[in-house]
């Protein structure tokens, strides 16, 4: 594992991906947590890469010309025959975002040898529940330091799952308490995660770590589309953690980076007319499960291909 700090620590991305389809204007952005992760490392100087899997679509396109563009490397990007993953989002007035339904198409993916590869050569990986790679994770903490988002996931098994191999858990608690905040934050570091990062929404963030407990307000902004903010403010405190700035510090970058976020629709920009096929499109509430058993069959595929020909 690298445990050196990097004034341009590489970072490695691993997982979800897709489009998000706009409803109201008919257009589409490329997005998904660990996408986002990547170009929003890159914009704060790493040295970012995005493993993943896409189609060979017109959105599949899309996003691998976006990932060029902001220069990110996707040497180990997977293009596969068939659907890129989209997710149907509907938008309120003053910016938050209602998911309506989605494919995840090819995007579930396990990771092989030569994504080990590159992990082992990186000062960090990130990843999130939305990649369903939970059984990966100890091979990714062995190779690099893991940062990983759980979302809104707070169950205690899933947590005792997750923490032990986090250099960085990260949280969506927007509707959590103070006591619920210092309580869930406590749990996670005490099963071994070093830092422990939770976005409040309206009440900001706060960061834990050792000897370390700070706190940042949002920056205000004229808010169009929350949606990439959170990935942007993780993406800032790891790039921030990985260079071992100060902890006020970089949670005060990463509090502008996401004002600035929400300032623009998309995660990151690069609008383009809605081109997908939703034909096999789910609603929001049967993607997790679904994901769940395209995982499965990742892993099998790569099991497969390491049993030797008879």
């Amino acid at each position: 594992m690298r445990i050196k700090s990097a004034t341009s620590p590489r970072l490695i991305a691993f997982g979800d991906n897709d489009v998000d389809c706009y409803e109201t204007t008919g257009m589409m952005y490329p997005g998904g947590n660990a996408l986002n992760v990547a170009v929003f490392a890159r914009r704060a100087g790493a040295d970012a890469a995005f493993i993943g899997a896409m189609g060979d679509d017109p959105a599949g396109d899309h996003m691998r010309a976006a990932l060029r563009a902001e220069d990110v490397d996707i040497s180990r990007l997977r293009t596969g025959a068939g659907r890129s993953a989209h997710c149907m989002i509907r938008n309120s007035p003053t910016g938050e975002r209602e998911f309506l339904s989605a494919d995840l198409g090819v995007s579930i993916i396990a990771p092989e040898p030569e994504d080990l590869q590159m992990i082992t050569n990186a000062h960090a990986v990130h990843t999130g529940r939305s990649s369903h790679v939970v059984p990966h994770l100890p091979a990714f903490a062995e190779h690099s330091r893991l940062s990983f988002d759980f979302a809104d996931q707070t169950e205690p098994d899933y947590i005792a799952q997750v923490a032990p191999f986090c250099y960085l858990a990260s949280l969506s608690g927007g509707g959590l308490s103070d006591a619920d905040v210092m309580s869930l934050q406590t749990q996670i570091r005490a099963l071994g995660a070093i830092w422990c990062l939770i976005t409040r929404g309206e009440k900001g963030a706060v960061l834990f770590g050792p000897e370390t407990e700070v706190s940042v307000r949002p920056v205000a902004a004229k808010v169009v589309d929350t949606l990439g903010a959170g990935d942007s403010f993780i993406a800032r405190v790891l790039v921030g953690l990985l260079r071992e700035e100060p902890a006020q510090a970089l949670m005060d970058a990463a509090a502008q980076t996401a004002a600035e976020t929400c300032e623009q629709h998309g995660g990151f920009g690069y609008p383009a007319p809605i081109e997908i096929d939703d034909s096999h499109a789910m609603p929001i509430s049967q993607v997790h499960a679904h994901a769940a058993k395209l995982a499965a069959r990742a892993m099998q595929r790569n099991a497969n291909k390491s049993v030797p020909a008879t």
